[in-house]
């Protein structure tokens, strides 16, 4: 990792803090459990200062709010990336009959119907069956279910092909980094939609922290976008897939990919090159930039 030198723009952030999430239902560590790694610029080069991978979202969520509160106060500023997507398909908030701006309704839709305990024990699926009912009246367009059982407005597999009238079923953010699972899927190999319905509370609830309230932003959401210079904490959604994990040995991956995209940013704001990243893609529309700003959400680096 290079040192900055005299003629460089000073990097936009001073940690880097990278959360790989999990949905389970109970306490787990290893492979498919939540990993996250703080890499931190000390005297113009960046180490790994801490790598953790907490049993819970509760626990998790708890360490980060003290971790942020601790570098705030020391006057750092913050890039904190969740690994799954912050928002849904235009249109979602409208056809659940909410005014305003609709991912911060959705948000808290989300928040007020999951429940989700100190030992990982949550509704998720209850809530994907619910919206389910409210979006369409039928099992569409949430699917997936972990569980051997029939439910009237959720499958676990076998779901209705998309309509032109449906809810989309990729965002445009999606469609440009080629995901492997939409926001609709709930199990299955590298599906994202439980880790939506748990993640978004829990991003809230730091984003509202007493502590943190009045020093973050949600980008795009808040910052529309661009680099908003102002907030000491920006939370973003990122894809550590884009990304070949960096080698380690006896590191399961996902402890690997938090730390190599947490380094990738690093690297590309010492080099000056971060901030464009928060402008998005530049080829999107005035209209598209709206969706993205409004409620889709933009995965940081797509």
């Amino acid at each position: 990792m290079r040192t900055l030198t005299s003629h460089d723009e000073a990097p936009l952030f001073d940690a880097y803090l990278m959360v790989d999430w999990s949905a389970a239902a109970s306490p787990t560590k290893g492979k498919d459990s939540i990993w996250w790694a703080l890499l931190h610029r000390k005297d113009n080069k960046v180490h790994l200062a801490r790598r953790e991978n907490p049993t819970t979202r509760g626990q998790a969520t708890s360490d980060l709010a003290k971790i942020l509160a601790d570098l705030a106060h020391d006057g750092e500023r913050v890039l904190v990336g969740f690994d799954f997507p912050f928002g849904y398909p235009t249109g979602t908030a409208s056809r659940l009959g909410m005014p305003g701006l609709p991912w911060r309704h959705m948000w808290q839709e989300i928040a007020d119907l999951l429940f989700d305990n100190q030992n990982n024990e949550n509704n998720r699926i209850d809530v994907a069956e619910d919206l389910n009912e409210r979006l369409s009246g039928e099992a569409f367009p949430f699917w997936g279910n972990v569980r051997e059982e029939t439910r009237r407005y959720l499958v676990r597999r076998g779901r209705r092909p998309h309509c032109a009238s449906d809810l989309t079923e990729w965002r445009l953010c999606d469609r440009r980094a080629r995901t492997t699972s939409s926001v609709w899927q709930l199990a299955g190999a590298g599906s994202v939609g439980s880790q939506v319905l748990t993640g978004i509370p829990r991003v809230l609830q730091l984003r509202t922290d007493p502590r943190l309230a009045t020093i973050s932003h949600i980008w795009p959401f808040e910052t529309g976008l661009k680099h908003d210079p102002r907030p000491r904490i920006i939370f973003a959604e990122v894809y550590p897939s884009l990304l070949d994990p960096e080698p380690e040995p006896d590191m399961v991956k996902d402890a690997r990919q938090v730390r190599t995209i947490a380094a990738h940013f690093a690297a590309l704001d010492i080099a000056g090159e971060l901030v464009g990243l928060f402008e998005g893609d530049p080829a999107l529309t005035a209209s598209e930039r709206n969706a993205v700003v409004d409620e889709e959400a933009w995965i940081l680096g797509a």
